[in-house]
């Protein structure tokens, strides 16, 4: 008996050596439930070399969930679109429900662009015209300039020498022949200015040089109004990409005090505003159209600002002076 029980676990163990453990095994045992029906019991048993931490149970994936969230969602999606409805959001400014215009039947503002003052540019004498980013800075440089006492060539190298640094003799030259050109009477031995085929930028350095001199000369002159007691009106014009700036001054010596007039005509609503002597006088216009300013000028010699701003001109003012003479 104890021999048969030997040779049993000796086969049995032969069995399990020749049968690999990794090898998969999958056996179909028939059982008999509880009633004697027949019923087959279909059992699936995995090895896996031995690693049982390997082995995942397989879950079943819960396919109504998406089905769910979209379900919710477009409920969601409804009662919200029923609750806007029926109370609509306010703006900040609200307090109720206001209707407004589908469009406002208003004219279109015209859009002016920025510095128009450098439309003047072109009612220079001038051989070739300047770039307008130049000729912007050259204007800020001549207003920075034109209530300095120094020499008009003094004023022409400070007006230009940033554009040609380390040029100061060539630019000093220069501006003594443009000095003298402007000395000369118009008419008499002054020859007209001759045009330059090419752009400033296509100049030479000695020609951009004498461009920009003379652009300086000339806007110091246009932007100078000078009166005298013999000569007492003066009238000046400056074009703006808005219309034409028309300037009227008269020095007015009768009465028991002397004084001083501007009358402009603004091609747009704007300001005026005249100082000097401690005191000023402003006017402002809400439409193009003139204004007048005036004030008391009892010393001769005296530098007045005149200060002109278009409102349509989203800039500083344009600067004038005005020096009163015997």
């Amino acid at each position: 008996m104890n021999s048969d029980s030997e040779t049993l676990q000796k086969n049995l163990l032969s069995w399990l050596l020749t049968d690999p453990v990794s090898s998969r095994k999958y056996t179909q045992v028939k059982c008999k439930d509880i009633n004697g029906a027949d019923k087959p019991l279909l059992t699936t048993t995995e090895f896996t070399s031995g690693e049982q931490e390997g082995w995942k149970p397989q879950t079943s994936l819960l396919g109504e969930i998406p089905t769910v969230q979209e379900r919710f969602q477009a409920v969601l999606k409804r009662r919200l679109k029923v609750e806007v409805e029926d109370q609509p959001p306010l703006f900040p400014w609200e307090t109720q429900i206001l209707d407004y215009p589908e469009y406002v039947d208003e004219p279109v503002m015209e859009l002016v662009p920025s510095w128009a003052w450098v439309a003047h540019q072109s009612k220079l004498n001038l051989p070739t015209l300047l770039p307008e980013n130049i000729f912007r800075q050259l204007l800020d440089r001549c207003q920075a300039l034109i209530t300095s006492s120094l020499p008009l060539g003094a004023k022409l190298v400070q007006a230009v020498e940033s554009f040609f640094p380390n040029e100061s003799q060539l630019l000093n030259d220069l501006a003594g022949t443009i000095q003298l050109r402007a000395n000369l009477r118009y008419g008499d031995t002054l020859n007209p200015m001759p045009n330059l085929d090419s752009d400033y930028s296509d100049l030479q350095p000695q020609q951009q040089m004498l461009v920009s001199l003379l652009a300086a000369q000339q806007l110091l002159e246009s932007l100078t109004l000078p009166i005298s007691t013999t000569n007492p009106v003066l009238e000046r014009q400056w074009l703006t990409s808005v219309g034409v700036l028309n300037l009227r001054v008269e020095y007015q010596s009768q009465g028991p005090v002397p004084k001083l007039l501007i009358r402009g005509d603004l091609p747009s609503k704007g300001v005026v505003k005249l100082q000097g002597s401690g005191s000023q006088a402003r006017a402002e216009s809400s439409s193009p159209g003139c204004l007048s300013v005036e004030l008391c000028c009892t010393q001769l010699d005296e530098a007045y600002t005149l200060m002109v701003e278009l409102k349509e001109i989203d800039q500083q003012p344009l600067l004038f002076v005005i020096i009163p003479t015997k």
